[in-house]
């Protein structure tokens, strides 16, 4: 079987296209969701790229008015929302084809959300009730091509965003910000550097690994996230030492997807911490949660060591076992160029008050297997930056 015989037509959690060549049908997607006039949104590298600029002159020529809006950062921000939106309404869309990494996936929701919400962006942050108070009626349609395999945004009902003035990421949910179709094209991710295949296929190994080890039940996302992390596993090292491996990219975008899916039953202290120092520092999401996860597992080891002995022995490891499986996890981390500290990123301990404090409140600290004390989340972060195991 080759890497063109896998793939497929699947509707869970959304209607979902997945295979080589799967661009093809964005047109069509557009089309199903009633969209006429489609605002592309996406990240400024990517936007001269013939990976984008070939499937949106694709739409135009099949007669689709398609806008373009690119002026987003790597950690989107409120205003990168707001200027989206502004673009838009402008252009007289109605839908938007988010096209790229995470930051164009949360982007793209974020904006087709708010297009029809009326106060601030903020009010609609994950907390409580808050997703109640919108208008779901006037959220336009998403539909959603990802150009990396971690973030599985685009089987998201989140977007993940900055803001600035609190120097503070926030995660804006709604049921409705569920695209409404997704192409999983492997093709999309060939191009991808070694580094950026290795930090984005880390976050999709943290996204399933931290739903597996979730406080909630869940047995229908945990029998997902054994198996994405099975196929990060096998088919990570193998993306990063080739990137023209096109099964590998396969599995590995389908892996990102399943991530993503799984995490409805709750992350945890890896997001929580990787959300403050993401926002403080500026740094790459899944490159942060690469390097917390040995922490965090060792901190977290009491409550999850019996659901980790079962996981090592599914997805075939030569010691399983706790400590077998965090040997795993580091080796791969070596294996493919994750640091094994944040020092090695530039994060020091100068702010680790206010990164404990961040990482208590954030939403993803509720769902880790313990609940973690300021004074505990402080130690974990200074272990991983000083990179004391």
């Amino acid at each position: 079987m080759t890497y063109k015989d896998l793939g497929g037509n699947w509707n869970f959690p959304t209607s979902i296209i997945a295979g080589a060549g799967s661009i093809a049908q964005l047109a069509d997607c557009c089309r199903q969701l009633g969209m006429a006039r489609p605002l592309l949104v996406t990240d400024p590298g990517l936007a001269g790229m013939e990976i984008l600029t070939g499937p949106l002159a694709d739409c135009r020529r099949s007669g689709l008015a398609a806008g373009l809006f690119s002026d987003i950062k790597s950690n989107p921000t409120g205003q990168n929302v707001c200027d989206g939106i502004e673009a838009y309404r402008e252009g007289g869309h109605d839908g938007v084809i988010a096209f790229g990494g995470g930051s164009a996936m949360d982007a793209g929701k974020a904006i087709a959300f708010m297009v029809g919400q009326h106060g601030s962006l903020w009010e609609f942050e994950d907390l409580g009730v808050n997703w109640q108070r919108a208008d779901a009626a006037s959220i336009a349609p998403v539909v959603a091509v990802p150009t990396t395999a971690g973030t599985g945004s685009e089987v998201g009902r989140a977007a993940l965003i900055t803001d600035e003035e609190r120097s503070q990421k926030c995660i804006i949910f709604h049921p409705g910000m569920l695209p409404g179709r997704v192409i999983l094209d492997p093709e999309l991710t060939r191009g991808l550097p070694p580094a950026i295949t290795a930090a984005t296929g880390m976050d999709a190994l943290s996204h399933n690994l931290e739903a597996l080890c979730s406080s909630r039940y869940h047995p229908l996302a945990e029998g997902i996230a054994i198996e994405g992390i099975r196929l990060v596993r096998e088919y990570l090292p193998r993306a990063v030492a080739d990137g023209q491996d096109m099964t590998a990219r396969m599995q590995m975008i389908v892996a990102s997807s399943m991530g993503a899916t799984a995490f409805q039953k709750g992350l945890g202290a890896m997001h929580a911490l990787a959300h403050p120092l993401g926002a403080l520092y500026d740094a790459h999401h899944g490159l942060l949660n690469a390097i917390l996860m040995p922490y965090v597992l060792q901190a977290n080891r009491a409550p999850i060591e019996q659901r980790i002995e079962r996981l090592a022995r599914y997805i075939g490891l030569p010691h399983p076992g706790f400590d077998g499986f965090l040997d795993w996890v580091l080796e791969l981390r070596e294996g493919i160029g994750i640091p094994h500290s944040l020092a090695s990123i530039g994060i020091d301990t100068r702010r680790d008050e206010l990164v404990a404090r961040m990482a208590v409140a954030d939403p993803t600290a509720a769902t880790n297997p313990v609940v973690f004390t300021g004074d505990q989340y402080r130690e974990l972060f200074t272990r991983a930056v000083a990179g004391d195991l």
